[in-house]
């Protein structure tokens, strides 16, 4: 998520460099990113080096903090290819080039499926080899875009440049601004996880908040097109002086947000004793999933309309100063 937030004022500026016909200054945004990125990464991991050391010091129990200290060490070397391979998706799909994307993004799934079943059925690492396979098929998807950028992008791709060292600092304002409004909005569902493991029986309350949140995060997965697609489309409108072109595609995609927003809710609402079956054989934790899932149903209505705001708010972040809006990941603090 720090990648994501960090590399937000690359998704707004490539859009409008691609809209002005600027081609030449995407692959300098571009290196300036994975510059910002790697160094923030480097910056960001004594947080999971030492994350077990910190969950107990925030008074996590030993167990909880542990299993996710050591998961979070094992998944360091998959922030790093995210360093590269989230610009490197902004570069493509400022170009509109999301074919290529989709298929590497498909071979990436392939090789994560396989890594998953070697690690954790054939060798039975468990968690330790899904950690490992996070890391195999995240590692691989940053270097397939990387050599399909070199090698199939010449007209936007003019090699390592110099230049990508210059201007960094309005270009780290900038990500900074983005960092803010994206990091507090979507590290709510980190606080709630937090906080569940607090509570007494941590262990059926983490699971069941963590059944809520992969829910959510399902849908935002289905949705977080549309967020990209909605920067993407008014930045390089704007970019090219349509600014009510640019108008349409926030309804648009506002519009048919909605209407997913509506059929995760109602299917949400159809199946709210059966939905835990996904995830859990265990009746406890299937009971306290169960409990107050009209509070999930409006979660998952405000996430899908807010990734259309979010897609248009991390263009303005371009040219003001927005302060982040709440999520609707806060409604899950009830649960808590």
């Amino acid at each position: 998520m720090e990648q994501l937030s960090m590399g937000s004022a690359l998704e707004t500026l490539s859009g409008q460099a691609f809209g002005a016909g600027q081609v030449s200054m995407l692959s300098i945004y571009m290196q300036r990113t994975w510059i910002i990125l790697i160094i923030s990464s480097i910056l960001m991991s004594p947080i999971y080096i030492f994350a077990t050391l910190i969950l107990s010091f925030l008074g996590q129990q030993s167990d909880i903090a542990f299993l996710a200290g050591r998961f979070a060490l094992l998944i360091l070397p998959q922030q790093f290819a995210m360093a590269i391979s989230y610009p490197s998706q902004k570069f493509l799909l400022t170009q509109s080039k999301v074919l290529p994307l989709a298929f590497i993004a498909f071979i990436s799934l392939v090789l994560h499926l396989c890594a998953l079943w070697f690690f954790t059925s054939v060798l039975e690492w468990g968690s330790t080899g899904a950690a490992i396979a996070f890391d195999v098929s995240s590692c691989a998807m940053a270097l397939f875009q990387v050599i399909y950028i070199m090698f199939w992008c010449k007209d936007a791709w003019n090699g390592f440049s110099w230049f990508a060292f210059k201007d960094l600092w309005p270009f780290i304002k900038l990500s900074l601004s983005s960092a803010f409004m994206l990091l507090l909005s979507d590290w709510y569902g980190a606080l709630v996880v937090f906080l569940t493991g607090l509570l007494n029986n941590a262990q059926v309350t983490v699971a069941s908040a963590s059944i809520w949140l992969n829910i959510n995060s399902w849908e935002y997965m289905l949705v977080t097109g549309f967020l990209s697609a909605t920067s993407v489309r008014l930045s390089n409108e704007l970019g090219s002086g349509r600014p009510m072109a640019g108008k349409y595609a926030v309804i648009v995609s506002g519009l048919t947000t909605l209407f997913i927003s509506l059929i995760s809710s109602s299917l949400i609402l159809a199946t709210w004793d059966k939905f835990p079956l996904l995830f859990t054989s265990s009746k406890e934790v299937q009971d306290s999933a169960s409990t107050a899932v009209y509070l999930l149903a409006i979660v998952l209505m405000i996430t899908a309309i807010q990734s259309t705001l979010i897609g248009k708010k991390k263009f303005g972040v371009a040219h003001k100063d927005q302060s982040p809006e709440p999520d609707g990941k806060v409604l899950l603090l009830i649960l808590a």
